[in-house]
């Protein structure tokens, strides 16, 4: 896999991961449908991963006492296999470490299911379906604090 070296990674606003979430999430679909539950939340952070001044991918983290949501994880569809996706996953959970939150969970759609547990995520229960995204399962990593 290429990785890219030139990666800038940095938090940015709501309406910024819509540029990546709107083709890779929610293709075909009116842009409102990138408006997901508790994105403008005060602890919502949002990460984008720049390519010089363009966004190629995004994700979302929404802390809770216990536990870290990751959701809205997108790579643009052309720059995806080259190590973005990757950066974005260790920077939330160095993130996620800073916070003293030790469990990180997200629901991985089908086709991404392999990415995650390539890093050590794990399936929890059954499939299941969203109705934007399709067929997902529930994935959680316990990380060391």
């Amino acid at each position: 896999m290429h990785r890219v070296t030139n990666l800038r990674l940095k938090p940015i606003r709501t309406s910024d991961t819509y540029v990546v979430r709107h083709p890779v999430l929610r293709n075909g679909l009116p842009i409102e449908s990138c408006v997901f539950d508790r994105d403008d939340d005060s602890n919502t952070l949002h990460l984008g991963a720049y390519m010089g001044e363009k966004l190629v991918g995004v994700l979302t983290l929404l802390p809770n006492k216990a536990n870290v949501q990751l959701r809205g994880m997108a790579v643009l569809h052309e720059m995806q296999k080259k190590g973005i996706g990757y950066q974005l996953i260790l920077e939330a959970e160095n993130r996620i470490k800073n916070m003293r939150i030790s469990l990180l969970w997200l629901n991985a759609r089908l086709l991404a299911v392999p990415f995650y547990e390539r890093f050590g995520y794990q399936k929890q229960g059954e499939m299941f379906n969203l109705y934007h995204g399709g067929n997902h399962y529930k994935m959680t990593k316990k990380l060391c604090v």
